[in-house]
């Protein structure tokens, strides 16, 4: 069932802000925003009560000799538009996150499997990199040590564009991957992982930090660090003393390090905030998508087999050279609609 009801205080508020736009007062950008983000639903709304009316028309002409067989041509499409209108207007009512809209800080660190496991790291780098690119995201690095043959110990990256957060925060978890490593002589397939975390950017109205909760350091970098190590002392390490977490910026600026170190700070924090609700809000059932617990393992990457299979979903597909170049719409397309149907199905 459509809650009319709703959508009537939908579309009254919808009105409303177009009539604040139209006068010019009040908070142009905040009104701006909620007008946008109406709008896709407003006009769902509109399109579900074009085909209901055209529907209540067809069946009212079948009792009129001259318009009866028109009707009767016009009624079998319509009936059979309108489930599919339906649904897109349920799934347009949803609750949104958020955070989708926002930027996101992408982390990546080798799990267990050595060496292996933190050249598959620097793998899946590479895959958010060229999907980033293909989607006309700005991908920055922020923080990144490498070892001696080209791995991964440790990367952060600040993604920007539209809807980052939405399309990427299911990626969170465990990837396992299964090939044989360069370094194995005897062609024998090892199992290794890293762990991926996605996390929206805060906002400075989202995260108040105490200037007495946290310790600045700076410190020379050293080690393999490729690209972002220097030699000057100009590394800035932050200590959140509350919670004990530590971030490092390691950029040639080290008034860009306080500012780089303290976003990425802030949007640790913020994660922090949104899984201790989120863990509030289910604490009595397990989400099968979305619950972003770095601990699951959520997918793995066959390369003998060209497979990937995606655990939260039982998806699998033969194309892992497409999905390794960056080509994941199809997982996320799946796993966003996973999500969407579990969440129409508890509101139901």
């Amino acid at each position: 069932m459509i809650p009319e009801d709703r959508l009537h205080q939908i579309t009254s508020r919808f009105e409303y802000l177009e009539a604040q736009m139209a006068e010019g007062s009040g908070d142009i950008a905040a009104i701006g925003k909620e007008y946008s983000d109406l709008k896709p639903v407003v006009d769902q709304i509109a399109e579900w009560k074009q085909v209901t009316a055209d529907i209540a028309d067809a069946e009212a002409m079948l009792d009129d000799p001259e318009m009866r067989e028109l009707a009767q041509e016009e009624l079998p499409s319509l009936k059979a538009r309108l489930p599919e209108v339906e649904h897109a207007l349920q799934l347009a009512l949803l609750p949104r996150d958020k955070a989708d809209a926002r930027p996101a800080m992408l982390e990546i660190r080798p799990g267990t499997g050595g060496e292996e496991a933190a050249l598959f790291a620097g793998d899946l780098l590479r895959m958010y990199q060229r999907y980033s690119e293909a989607r006309g995201w700005r991908f920055e690095i922020v923080e990144e040590q490498t070892t001696e043959i080209g791995g991964i110990k440790e990367v952060v990256a600040h993604i920007t564009g539209d809807n980052v957060f939405a399309r990427l925060k299911y990626e969170s978890g465990v990837h396992r991957v299964q090939r044989v490593p360069e370094t194995e002589s005897g062609g024998r397939i090892h199992t290794s992982a890293a762990t991926v975390a996605v996390l929206p950017e805060a906002e400075d109205v989202d995260i108040q930090i105490n200037p007495n909760d946290i310790r600045i350091d700076t410190m020379r970098s050293s080690g393999a660090g490729g690209q972002h190590v220097n030699t000057t002392d100009s590394a800035v390490r932050i200590t959140h003393l509350p919670t004990g977490i530590v971030v490092t910026s390691s950029e040639k600026s080290q008034h860009r390090n306080r500012e780089i170190a303290m976003q990425v700070l802030r949007t640790r924090l913020f994660d922090l905030e949104r899984q201790k609700i989120d863990s509030e809000r289910s604490a009595d059932r397990k989400s099968q998508v979305g619950s972003g617990d770095r601990s699951e393992r959520i997918r793995t990457y066959n390369f003998p087999q060209g497979r990937l299979t995606d655990h939260r979903i039982g998806l699998t597909l033969y194309k892992l050279d497409a999905v390794m170049g960056g080509d994941l719409d199809e997982i996320i397309d799946a796993l966003t609609a996973d999500a969407q149907a579990t969440m129409l199905a508890e509101m139901k």
